[in-house]
């Protein structure tokens, strides 16, 4: 029986004092019983937000991390830095640190590697772009994806990661795919990680849909056989919204 798990994307949003509040105002409410919940925040609020969750069961998230433990890499943070801070997982691999930085699936996979050198957990990000979809490409472009992530990764490591397809075209744009068609592709996912593996592996493995997931929709996308969770950018940012995910994930 695989967990499920709601993990708030905060981009960058929010200062100490506003995490702080958040904070304060979701402690005793965004803790569901067989729920596990995840706040990935800003490297500046990290220290302040690991403090204020401890003891209530929520788990903190970095945004990403670099692939090496430590160097001269100006303006990086590493897996050692985040563990240090009590940092349970860390998203690689998102759509905007592709688009916007240059990620490739070979910087992912160091990454990911980096993330298990740390005893962090990834929520690795898979999904096309809308010219992708329109092309019938999805299944392709997350098969690749997903492959470039788990490459060298044991089967003991491969059942910790929980993977997030996010269609780009869905992302911050009010769309979102239909609940169906999310599972359809999670299925798929799924099914690329038996072939990289075995099916008790894959079968082990949380999926999280992302993308324009809000608390009127998240119960419909918890209902299907493969979506194990949701990654919520702008849904995640305000308590009651995000104590609502929470609570229709179980």
């Amino acid at each position: 029986m695989r967990t499920p798990i709601i993990a708030g994307n905060w981009k960058m949003f929010k200062t100490v004092s506003e995490t702080l509040a958040f904070a304060e105002a979701v402690k005793g409410k965004a803790v569901v019983e067989g729920v596990e919940t995840v706040i990935c925040a800003p490297f500046t609020n990290l220290p302040a937000l690991t403090e204020a969750v401890k003891g209530t069961g929520i788990k903190v998230g970095a945004q990403n991390l670099h692939f090496e433990d430590n160097g001269a890499f100006t303006g990086e943070i590493s897996g050692v830095m985040l563990k240090e801070l009590g940092v349970d997982y860390v998203i690689i691999g998102h759509s905007e640190r592709r688009q916007y930085f240059g990620e490739t699936d070979e910087i992912v996979n160091k990454k990911v590697a980096a993330a298990f050198r740390n005893d962090l957990t990834p929520i690795v990000c898979v999904g096309e772009k809308l010219e992708e979809r329109e092309a019938d490409q999805t299944k392709d472009v997350c098969k690749v994806q997903t492959e470039g992530a788990f490459k060298g990764l044991s089967k003991e490591e491969a059942a910790k990661v929980v993977v997030a397809y996010e269609p780009i075209w869905a992302i911050g744009t009010g769309k979102s795919s239909t609940a169906s068609d999310a599972n359809e592709v999670t299925s798929y996912i799924r099914t690329v990680l038996a072939d990289l593996y075995d099916q008790a592996t894959a079968d082990v493995i949380r999926i999280q849909y992302g993308g324009s997931v809000k608390p009127e929709n998240v119960t419909e996308y918890m209902g299907q056989s493969d979506i194990d969770g949701a990654l919520v950018g702008g849904a995640s940012l305000q308590p009651d919204s995000f104590t609502a995910l929470v609570e229709g994930a179980k």
